[in-house]
């Protein structure tokens, strides 16, 4: 409480002690908690006319309001600002290259039927076992 730890509080209390006496500090402890909730009512109060007066509300949504607005224009900037940029980009890829060029559409695609024809097929390759007949063993033999 207040910044103050418990060996303060119990400092200060000793002395409360001390100097009035255990008869009168119950009534005094009353007394500083009257005097400590009607400054923060009178401090509460005063709050609240202030802003009744100057109608905070008001203002605080009023400059909420051109805020938003100012966000607003900044991103309809920066967007300009880039389209600018851009734009300068490709102008000066067009000096470069002296003279605009036209790009064509490419030609249709043929479908994949009309183009099989002109395409080559790919060649296959199986393995299979051959058996070899028991004369060409035989002769295999005799030649070894």
């Amino acid at each position: 409480m207040f910044g103050m730890g418990f060996s303060e509080i119990l400092i200060i209390a000793i002395i409360a002690i001390l100097f009035l006496g255990p008869d009168k500090l119950p009534q005094t402890m009353v007394d500083i908690a009257r005097f400590f909730r009607s400054a923060k009512r009178t401090l509460a109060s005063a709050k609240a006319s202030i802003e009744e007066e100057l109608h905070v509300d008001d203002i605080k949504r009023e400059v909420n309001s051109y805020k938003d607005n100012l966000l607003e224009e900044k991103e309809k900037l920066s967007q300009a600002s880039a389209f600018t940029e851009l734009t300068d980009e490709f102008d000066a890829v067009i000096d470069m290259a002296g003279e605009t060029t036209t790009v064509e559409s490419p030609a249709p695609k043929k479908p994949k039927a009309e183009a099989a024809p002109d395409a080559k097929k790919p060649e296959v390759v199986t393995f299979s076992k051959k058996k070899k007949s028991t004369e060409s063993t035989d002769e295999d033999n005799e030649n070894a």
